[in-house]
């Protein structure tokens, strides 16, 4: 299913910022899953930090911002 919208550039940049933020969280809730060697909790917050990081690129890409 596609979802269409229609977003000034103004707010596709406060979504890019929302989504690094939550990017950053799971980034570091992986590094702590880790170190407690909890290997479900690694697998679920590298697959959310992953298909955040496809969307922000795609994000990125409308507003032309390259990859940070």
């Amino acid at each position: 299913m596609a979802i269409k919208l229609t977003l000034t550039e103004d707010e596709v940049g406060i979504l890019v910022d929302a989504l690094e933020a939550d990017l950053e969280g799971y980034v570091e809730a992986t590094k702590e899953a880790r170190g407690n060697n909890n290997r479900a909790d690694v697998e679920t917050f590298t697959e959310a930090a992953t298909r955040i990081g496809e969307m922000l690129k795609r994000l990125r890409a409308l507003i032309g911002e390259d990859d940070e």
